[in-house]
């Protein structure tokens, strides 16, 4: 095995940090997030929801955190993109090119969290799936209680495709919250 595959492999995640959610700017938020923050946070919700589901957490959260990782060579394709390229075909290409220069038992297993995920049959791809559409309504509703109301367009249809008790539990509850109660709670101001 050449390392400097592994080191392209890492390269090309970084790339990600560099990457924005293109939803984002459709919708006018000035300083959207990279993909790169979306992953690692899709992937923490992803540990929480198989935690919260009683599933064992390691493969939801790997789905999570490299699921977007073809983004790196295809970029994040908003839904008016994908309306004129078939943007699931060119991330299953770009992500088998991706993993093919890779050791076997890692190339092996990343394509297993991709099927996975791609053809929601476990709990495991069916959690990771919902972490991402609920890292996505959670950033929603970060943007709007900051101001930018138009990111409340991802409140219409994106609720009705999560799957689990769990994430729609969640959701439920974020909709009356306030996502900056958290730190506010931390702070005390004194004279």
């Amino acid at each position: 095995m050449d390392d400097r595959n592994t080191l392209d492999f890492l390269a090309e995640a970084g790339m990600l940090k560099r990457i924005k959610r293109s939803g984002w700017w459709m919708v006018g938020v000035p300083y959207e997030e990279s993909v790169a923050e979306h992953s690692f946070r899709c992937a923490v919700i992803a540990y929480m929801l198989a935690k919260m589901e009683g599933v064992e957490p390691y493969k939801a959260v790997m789905m999570g955190l490299l699921g977007d990782i073809p983004e790196a060579r295809i970029n994040d394709l908003h839904k008016v993109a994908c309306r004129y390229l078939d943007g699931r075909t060119a991330e299953k290409e770009a992500y088998r090119e991706q993993t093919e220069p890779l050791e076997d038992n890692i190339r092996e297993e990343l394509r297993e969290f991709k099927e996975d995920y791609d053809s929601q049959a476990t709990a495991g791809g069916v959690i990771a799936r919902d972490a991402d559409i609920l890292e996505c309504l959670l950033q929603a509703k970060e943007y709007s209680d900051l101001g930018f109301k138009t990111a409340e367009k991802f409140f219409k249809s994106a609720p009705e495709k999560l799957q689990t008790s769990s994430a729609r539990k969640l959701w439920e509850n974020m909709e009356s919250w306030d996502s900056s109660v958290w730190w506010e709670k931390l702070g005390k101001f004194e004279r």
